[in-house]
């Protein structure tokens, strides 16, 4: 068996980059526990977050789930996608993605599995 998955940390963030060992992306990105970071996210509607946007991370084993809205926190959380995960038990934390970033570094540096979605622009 290989070794246990090291969720990395997030090196930067800006309007429309973010950095993560040493990698910059400018698009938006999903980082899971289970499958590292998954590039060119994208949504249905673009400002909006639904479950069919996330389908394929519901069953995510996860501690917690953190959603960055963007950098002026333009992007809308569906209630159903909130709902989801607390109904599984897992805590959901929705903030501007330059807040996201701080929230998801913390949980990782306390050996948390996080499972983040973020929206780097607007």
């Amino acid at each position: 068996m290989g070794g246990v998955y090291r969720q990395p940390k997030i090196d930067y963030y800006d309007f429309g980059v973010i950095v993560i060992d040493n990698k910059e992306y400018n698009r938006d990105i999903i980082i899971s526990p289970s499958l590292g970071i998954i590039e060119n996210w994208w949504r249905e509607e673009g400002h909006r977050l639904k479950l069919i946007d996330i389908r394929d991370y519901l069953l995510e084993k996860a501690d917690l789930v953190v959603i960055g809205t963007g950098y002026d926190g333009m992007m809308y959380v569906d209630n159903e996608v909130i709902q989801w995960f607390n109904s599984r038990g897992i805590e959901v934390k929705i903030a501007r993605s330059r807040e996201a970033v701080e929230i998801y570094n913390k949980a990782v540096e306390e050996g948390k599995k996080v499972l983040l979605f973020i929206h780097l622009t607007c």
